[in-house]
């Protein structure tokens, strides 16, 4: 299937490239808002509804895992049926699904409402990196995703300072009341400016019904299975060990499945597109870095005497001050000199940043905290729209919207697997700081690793290669 855009005979391609842009990244705001800012509120939705810790991290990981498992079929679904319609539709749901958490009696119904939250906003990013592609010239792309980007970037890491002031002003229910003023000046702007997308030719496979159904299971099994499994003394060595075996062969029996069905909505076969590989990989683990810091830094925090919420959040503003400032530098990097350059570079400093945090351990002074996260953040604003960008020009226009919901879904991964040892982790530590070291350690490892991956990205971007 193809899409073309029709925007009027009146409106320029100028004018359809700024709107569309500029829309996309405010749309974009609600997902990775919503994934951090309810960091720290969790004591308080412990307290209100006598849960565990570990049962109230399910909102945290239970909304990764949502919007990991949605993104691929809401990709594909705007490519075979159009994206308007769609984009529109989600952004009313997760509106809807934010009255219901901020109204919620009891812990399942809360929960119910963040999983309704992520089925909803989904369907928002990868389509709106489709839109991004057909709408901005191969020339301009990655600034128009580093813009993007950066959004992004300062909307995960806004999240905990947002939230510490709600919370500390009007309780936890207000950092779900607050999506509001977003929701209801953007379904306006979104009616206006959003492109009609003409279908030229829908797909006459049946849906993948099977492995959008699969997808899910798989990463709930396998999160399930890190954060119980790193407890240690909580379950069974050997239930771990089947439960491990279980895991591996359900997710190689899904990749099988996929590779042979007609209309995939998971395309294994994009992975053997190394410029694609490469984004994916290097996307998940620098996201596993950056959530592992945002979700753990609040929580070291909250030990230490006389640290208030805001305080907190404050500190991780550094975060976001670096994201936000390279990211569009990042995207102009990218379209004079190519992908990997500043991809490389962007991962060389969340490395640097990851270390930082490695040597302070569970006592880093707050300076070295913050110069720690300025220069992470740094890293991730450089590289951000460089991996998109490639992500999404590594296969032929006409998979945009499953591509950039598989890239998305990878971002996603990364964040699942890191708050899974978050809770693991920490729930099977001894003591109040003593599981925050081997947390450092496990970030500098994923920001290693996001290095070395990184270097499989072309250095000028070539048309992919799948058809």
């Amino acid at each position: 299937m193809s899409t073309n855009i029709s925007s009027g005979a009146t409106e320029s391609a100028s004018q359809l490239e700024k709107r569309v842009t500029l829309f996309v990244a405010l749309g974009i705001i609600l997902a990775p808002l919503n994934s951090t800012m309810i960091a720290v509120a969790l004591p308080d939705i412990v307290d209100d509804f006598s849960v565990s810790l570990t049962d109230a991290g399910w909102l945290i990981t239970g909304y990764l895992i949502a919007m990991a498992s949605i993104q691929p079929l809401a990709g594909k679904i705007g490519d075979r049926f159009g994206r308007r319609r769609l984009i529109l539709g989600s952004i009313i749901g997760f509106g809807v699904a934010s009255v219901i958490a901020a109204t919620a009696p009891n812990f399942p119904i809360l929960l119910a409402s963040r999983l309704l939250q992520a089925l909803t906003i989904a369907a928002v990013l990868p389509n709106g990196s489709a839109l991004v592609r057909a709408a901005v010239p191969a020339a301009r792309r990655a600034q128009g995703f580093g813009m993007i980007g950066a959004v992004a970037g300062v909307s995960a890491a806004s999240g905990p300072p947002l939230g510490g002031l709600l919370v500390e002003l009007a309780g936890w229910r207000a950092i779900f009341l607050v999506n509001l003023p977003i929701v209801i000046p953007l379904l306006y702007v979104g009616w206006r400016w959003l492109p009609r997308l003409e279908t030229t030719k829908r797909g006459d496979d049946g849906f993948d019904i099977a492995g959008a159904i699969w997808l899910p299971f798989i990463l709930i099994a396998g999160a399930s299975l890190l954060i119980f499994g790193l407890k240690g003394d909580s379950i069974d060595g050997a239930v771990v060990v089947i439960w491990a075996i279980v895991v591996a062969f359900g997710f190689a029996g899904f990749l099988v499945f996929e590779s042979r069905h007609p209309d995939p909505v998971f395309q294994p076969r994009f992975f053997l597109v190394r410029p694609f590989s490469a984004a994916s990989s290097g996307v998940a683990l620098s996201n596993m870095a950056m959530y592992m810091m945002l979700i753990s830094v609040p929580l070291l925090l909250t030990q230490r005497d006389g640290v208030s919420k805001l305080e907190i959040g404050l500190v991780l503003t550094a975060l976001s001050v670096g994201s936000a400032g390279l990211a569009p530098i990042g995207g102009r990097l990218s379209d004079r000199i190519g992908r990997r350059t500043p991809v490389v570079i962007g991962m060389l400093l969340l490395t640097v940043g990851s270390f930082v945090l490695l040597i302070g351990g569970a006592e880093i002074p707050t300076p070295n905290l913050v110069v720690a996260l300025l220069i992470a953040g740094v890293g991730l604003g450089l590289s951000v729209s460089s991996m998109q960008a490639s992500a999404v020009e590594s296969v032929p226009s006409e998979h945009a919207g499953v591509v950039s919901g598989i890239y998305s879904t990878n971002r996603y991964l990364g964040s699942i697997v890191g708050s899974a040892i978050i809770a693991g982790v920490l729930s099977g530590s001894d003591t109040a700081t003593g599981g925050f070291d081997n947390l450092f350690m496990i970030i500098a490892i994923a920001s290693v690793g996001s290095v070395l991956v990184s270097f499989g990205l072309n250095s000028r971007q070539k048309p992919g290669t799948v058809g």
